[in-house]
């Protein structure tokens, strides 16, 4: 260690930037902070911000979402007590995705049920959530122009959410600590952008082992006949899985 020489490598910075989701009426949505600040100033962007030299990749990354939006997640593995669900996505380091000087940033997903309107703070002058459809569009070109390159970190952050409740019991981090059938597919829908058909989605989830336990209660929330709550079983990977239908 004595003959290391740190002053020989060029500095840089390390942010966390956060893909959260959600599922507001009906439809998948993700949460955008205008920035106050240049660069950038009043672009939309996802919520995110420098690492502190004394905490972990995580630790920044629940700290930025509360500190910019007033809401909170928790790094445990699965779920925590609240639902929600963080984990890291990718990480991405062009030279030149931030003017202001080499910044590598370690995005991650953050997934939750009903989460509330949020509150601006920190660099942030506005925040809210917007339909992933509107912000990603049917072709680059067609989306919503965001800064840095968060469409892209947005990008894949709704494909790692999508691809991974084909395989795994990740939906039902979109839903309450108990939930109808019905209430999961329409998670599926929002995600997948597609419609599902009642009777098939309801044969593959319930004879799915591990996914879906009942949980003894009904509901009539949905109105019509009371229908059977269940809760989010122990399995994390679904087999067979529940692939998705081609576009």
């Amino acid at each position: 260690m004595s003959r290391y020489d740190p002053s020989a490598f060029p500095p840089f910075a390390v942010t966390v930037d956060l893909v959260v989701l959600t599922v507001r009426d009906h439809e998948l949505c993700a949460l955008l902070v205008r920035r106050g600040e240049p660069p950038f100033q009043g672009y939309w962007a996802l919520p995110g911000g420098f690492v502190r030299p004394d905490e972990g990749l995580a630790e920044a990354a629940s700290r930025e979402l509360a500190e910019e939006t007033g809401l909170r997640a928790h790094s445990a593995p699965g779920h925590s007590a609240a639902g929600v669900h963080l984990e890291q996505l990718a990480t991405y380091g062009h030279p030149q995705r931030d003017p202001r000087m080499r910044v590598v940033s370690v995005a991650h997903l953050v997934l939750a049920p009903d989460l509330p309107t949020p509150r601006p703070g920190g660099d942030a002058s506005s925040a809210r959530w917007a339909p992933v459809g509107e912000l990603l569009g049917d072709a680059p070109a067609d989306g919503v122009p965001l800064a840095f390159d968060h469409g892209r970190i947005l990008a894949d952050g709704v494909e790692r959410a999508r691809s991974k409740i084909e395989y795994s019991s990740l939906a039902t981090a979109f839903c309450p600590s108990e939930f109808t059938v019905g209430e999961l597919r329409r998670v599926y829908e929002a995600v997948w952008g597609v419609v599902l058909d009642p009777r098939n989605f309801h044969r593959k989830v319930t004879g799915t082992p591990g996914f879906l336990l009942p949980s003894g209660g009904t509901t009539t929330r949905q109105g019509g006949r009371p229908a059977q709550l269940f809760t989010a079983g122990g399995a994390t990977v679904l087999n067979p899985p529940m692939l998705r239908p081609e576009a």
